[in-house]
C-alpha cells in the first residue's frame, strides 16, 4: 500500500530538522531514505529519495536521460512546465505517480490501476495544478476528466477529442492510434489539442486512465459538470452519422501502445 505522501514527507522534516541544512527520513513501510535539501526560499525543500534511476521504466531517448538521472519532484515537474519542456515534465509526472503509488510499483516501473487508490488526493491536484498553470487550463487530469465525460465516457471518442489519434488518408473517414514519441504534441500551440497531455501508458488498456480520471482528487473540481453533456460536433468525425460513428471509429481494433 502506497503511503509515500510529498506533504506528509515534508511536513515531518519541517517539525524535525527544520534547523539543519540537510536531513534524511527513513521510511519503514516502503524502506526508503529520503533526503532533504533546502532550496534558495527558506519556505520549500526539494525531495530526494535513495530509488535508482534503473528501477523506473523509461523510453530509450537522448532526452529523457537527463531526466531519469534525477529523482522526480514537485519542483522538477514545475521548472520543466515553466520552460514548457513537456516532454520532461510528461517523463516526470509518470515517474512520480511510480513512486507515489508505492514500494511495488516502484519495483515494477510502472503502475497498476489498483494502485491509483493509494495516492492522495492532495498529491494527484499538485500535479494536476502544475500542468493547468503552465498551460493556461489547456493540460492537465482534471481537464481530461472534463473532456471524457463530454465524450460520454468513450475512450475513442476521448482519444481523438485530445488529439491522441491521427485521421488517416482515406476515403473513409478513419483514425488510428500515434506512435510514441514523435507523433505527440509537445508544444502549446493555438491548435495543440486541449487535454493532450499528460500522457497515460494505456499498453495494459484503459483501466489506469480511467482510474486516474475518477479518482476523488477530481471530484470536487469537476462539482456541476454535466457529465451526460452532448458531444461536440468538432468531437464527431465529419460524415459520419450519429448512429454509425461507433462502429466506424472502431474498424482499427484498439492497441493503446503510447
Amino acid at each position: 500500500m502506497a503511503t509515500t505522501s510529498l506533504q506528509s514527507l515534508r511536513q515531518t522534516f519541517l517539525h524535525r530538522h527544520h534547523r539543519q541544512p540537510f536531513a534524511t527520513i527513513y521510511n519503514h513501510e516502503t524502506k526508503l531514505t529520503f533526503l532533504f535539501k533546502p532550496s534558495k526560499s527558506t519556505t520549500k525543500y526539494v525531495l530526494f529519495s535513495n530509488l535508482s534511476s534503473s528501477s523506473l521504466a523509461t523510453t530509450p531517448t537522448s532526452t529523457t536521460a537527463a531526466t531519469t538521472s534525477t529523482t522526480p519532484s514537485l519542483d522538477l515537474l514545475e521548472r520543466h512546465l515553466s520552460t514548457q519542456d513537456y516532454r520532461q515534465a510528461d517523463e516526470v509526472t509518470r515517474r512520480l505517480l511510480i513512486d507515489l503509488a508505492g514500494e511495488a510499483a516502484q519495483k515494477r516501473g510502472y503502475v497498476f490501476f489498483s494502485e491509483v487508490q493509494f495516492i492522495s488526493s492532495d498529491d494527484l491536484r499538485a500535479i494536476d495544478q502544475l500542468w493547468r498553470t503552465y498551460s493556461q487550463d489547456r493540460f492537465g487530469y482534471s481537464v481530461q476528466k472534463r473532456l471524457w465525460e463530454k465524450s460520454r465516457k468513450d475512450f475513442t471518442r476521448f482519444f481523438i477529442r485530445v488529439g491522441w489519434m491521427k485521421k488517416l488518408d482515406t476515403e473513409i473517414e478513419q483514425y488510428n492510434y500515434r506512435s510514441f514519441p514523435d507523433e505527440f504534441v509537445w508544444e502549446l500551440k493555438d491548435d495543440t489539442p486541449e487535454g493532450h497531455l499528460p500522457l497515460t501508458n494505456a499498453l495494459r488498456g484503459t483501466q489506469l486512465l480511467q482510474c486516474i480520471l475518477t479518482h476523488p482528487a477530481f471530484d470536487e473540481a469537476e462539482a456541476g459538470e454535466e457529465s451526460d453533456e452532448e458531444v461536440s460536433e468538432e468531437s464527431v468525425p465529419k460524415g459520419v452519422e450519429k448512429g454509425n460513428e461507433r462502429k466506424k471509429l472502431l474498424e482499427y481494433k484498439p492497441n493503446y501502445s503510447f
